[in-house]
């Protein structure tokens, strides 16, 4: 288990001297219903006091000086929950891509979403498309939610569409290399994931951005997600800047 310790003091932006902060930060936001049972408060508030910790990690994230953030928002699993909580979860959606618009443009946060949009409510698929084009120009951050989201379903639709592509004479599939592949995934536009933290102390990546996190820097962490923050995100960036990343390579 690697709990990472709040430093005292959390930096704003790297400085001159210190090591630049990882590119891509993924992060699997687990534990908002024991948060609330702790508190003997029903799952919803649990899931409420999330959404608080997207905009607040978020932004943290921006004063960090990361350039990418994806956070794992909703699996292609989560359709199995209480038919009460994911219309909770889903209401919470839509006031999310309402009310923190303004926000993201304010901050210079670019949201995009990744993952299947069969399935969410016709208005949802609306209010995500004018989030994403609103937010299209800026280029402070960008902000990812995988929502309906599953590396296995990913990396199969990305498969049938180069058996496809294949299968028409349009591609030779001797020629398919890994970059090719990649270029079929949801996140083709985006780098690699650099460090992928999971909150609750919950040790498994729980089929979230499976191709992508290759080579990621895994870091499980015990806060629950409702109390992630700034300082809880500085001291993952400081435990990640003490690791040696090798890529197969031998120690310099």
């Amino acid at each position: 288990m690697v709990a990472a310790a709040v430093p005292s003091a959390v930096p704003t932006l790297a400085s001159a001297d210190s090591p630049p902060p990882p590119r891509h930060v993924a992060i699997i936001m687990d534990g908002n219903g024991r948060w609330a049972k702790a508190r003997g408060m029903p799952r919803t508030a649990g899931h409420r006091r999330g959404v608080e910790a997207v905009r607040e990690v978020s932004r943290g994230a921006a004063e960090l000086g990361i350039s990418h953030l994806t956070l794992f928002g909703f699996s292609t699993e989560n359709w199995k929950r209480p038919a009460e909580e994911v219309g909770f979860l889903m209401g919470l959606l839509r006031q999310y891509l309402r009310h923190e618009l303004g926000g993201l443009v304010k901050d210079g946060a670019r949201l995009r979403v990744l993952g299947s949009r069969e399935g969410l409510a016709a208005d949802i698929v609306e209010l995500i498309s004018i989030a994403e084009e609103r937010t299209r120009a800026n280029t402070r951050i960008n902000v990812s939610i995988a929502l309906n989201y599953g590396g296995r379903a990913e990396i199969a639709a990305a498969a049938r569409r180069l058996a496809q592509a294949a299968k028409s004479g349009a591609i030779d599939p001797d020629g398919i290399d890994e970059a090719q592949f990649a270029r079929e995934l949801t996140t083709h536009d985006l780098p690699d994931p650099d460090l992928l933290i999971r909150t609750s102390g919950e040790q498994r990546i729980s089929n979230f951005l499976l191709w992508q996190c290759a080579y990621a820097e895994l870091m499980f962490v015990d806060t629950l997600w409702p109390d992630f923050g700034k300082p809880e995100l500085a001291a993952a960036i400081e435990q990640y800047h003490g690791r040696e990343r090798r890529y197969g390579a031998l120690p310099g």
